[in-house]
C-alpha cells in the first residue's frame, strides 16, 4: 500500500527513480502471501508488523518527526485501521481478493472528494466507480472454497471491502493535508502515526505471545522493516520525480504480482470470478489514470506540483 499523492510527481524521473518506484511496489505486492507464511494470530501480526515499522521509518526519516499535529494523527487513525483491516482480510480470504476489493477505493473517494475537498465530479470518474463496482461484485459473490490460506473467505472478502472504504479516508486525508501542508514530512508523519496507533490498538489482543518460532520472528521483521519501511523509503525518494501517469502503472505492480506471490509461495488460486473482478479494477484503474493524463488541466497541475 502506498499513500503519497502521485499527482505531486514531476517530470525529472531518472532511472534509478523508475527503478526504485518499482521496487517499493514490490516490496508492499509480498504483503498478502509473508502474511499467510506468519502462523501468529492476525492481531499478532498487524500489531507487531505495524509496531517493527513505525521504529524503522522514525529512524530513516528524522525530519518527520517535526511534522506530527492533529491533523496527522487524526489521517493516522484512518491509516492505522486500513494496515489492521489489511491483515485480518489475508489471514481470511485469498490475497488476491483481499488487495483488490481493497482497491475499490475510488467507489468511496466520489462521494469522499466533493464532500471534504469540494472537488467536481466528473462524467469520467462516475464511468470509472461503476466499473470498479461490477469488479468488487465480481470478488464479494465469486464462489470461493475454503482452503487453508483462506480459511473464512466470505468474512474476509467483507473485511477487506470495508479496509478499501478506510483506505479511501486515508487518501482523502492525505490530500487535504498536503494542501495544507505539502512537505512530504506530513505524509510522513501521518504514516508513522498509523503504524503506531495500530501497534498500541492491536498490542492488548495480542498479548500474551504464546509461541514464535524462529520463522514467524523473521516474517514479522521482514514485514515492518522490508514490506513497508523500506518500501516507503524507496516510494518517498521516487515517487515526485516520476509523472503521474507513470506513476500510477508502476504502482499497479502491488495488486498484480500480490496474488502471484501467494500462488507460487503457497499454492493459493482465487476463483476465475475474483480474477476476472480484478482485472476490471486494474485495468479501470489505469486507463482512467492515462484520460486523466491526457486531460491540459492535469498535466499542468502535475507540472506545476
Amino acid at each position: 500500500m502506498y499513500s503519497l499523492d502521485i499527482a505531486a510527481s514531476r517530470q525529472h524521473a531518472t532511472s534509478l527513480d523508475r527503478l526504485l518506484l518499482i521496487a517499493a511496489a514490490l516490496l508492499f505486492s509480498t504483503g498478502g502471501a509473508a502474511i499467510k507464511a506468519c502462523s501468529m494470530t492476525s492481531w499478532q501480526i498487524g500489531g507487531f508488523r505495524s509496531g517493527i515499522a513505525a521504529v524503522t521509518l522514525f529512524l530513516a526519516f528524522p525530519r518527520a518527526r517535526h511534522a506530527f499535529s492533529w491533523r496527522t494523527g487524526l489521517i493516522g487513525v484512518a491509516y492505522a485501521a486500513t494496515l489492521v483491516l489489511f491483515v485480518i482480510a489475508n489471514k481470511l480470504t485469498t490475497s488476491a481478493n483481499a488487495i483488490f476489493l481493497q482497491s475499490t477505493a475510488p467507489l468511496y473517494l466520489l462521494l469522499l472528494g466533493p464532500l471534504v475537498l469540494h472537488e467536481p465530479i466528473r462524467r469520467l470518474q462516475v464511468v470509472a466507480v461503476l466499473a470498479v463496482a461490477c469488479g468488487a461484485m465480481l470478488l464479494l459473490f465469486g464462489s470461493e472454497q475454503i482452503v487453508r490460506t483462506a480459511p473464512d473467505p466470505t468474512r474476509g472478502n467483507i473485511v477487506a471491502a470495508v479496509s478499501g472504504a478506510t483506505w479511501a479516508f486515508t487518501i482523502t486525508g492525505l490530500r487535504w493535508l498536503g494542501r495544507r501542508a505539502p512537505q512530504t514530512e506530513t505524509t510522513l508523519a501521518a504514516v508513522i502515526l498509523g503504524n503506531l496507533l495500530a501497534f498500541i490498538v492491536c498490542l492488548p489482543l495480542a498479548l500474551p505471545v504464546a509461541q514464535a518460532s524462529a520463522r514467524d520472528i523473521a516474517v514479522l521483521l521482514y514485514l515492518g522493516v522490508f514490506q513497508v519501511g523500506l518500501a516507503y523509503v524507496a516510494l518517498t525518494r521516487s515517487i515526485r520525480h516520476v509523472p503521474g501517469l507513470e506513476a500510477s502503472v508502476l504502482l499497479l505492480i502491488e495488486p498484480v504480482f500480490n496474488p502471484i506471490w501467494s500462488w507460487l509461495i503457497h499454492g493459493e488460486r482465487p476463483s476465475n470470478l475474483a480474477l476476472l473482478g480484478g482485472v476490471v479494477i486494474l485495468l479501470t484503474a489505469s486507463l482512467t489514470s492515462w484520460w486523466q493524463a491526457r486531460s491540459p488541466t492535469i498535466r499542468e497541475k502535475n507540472v506545476a506540483a
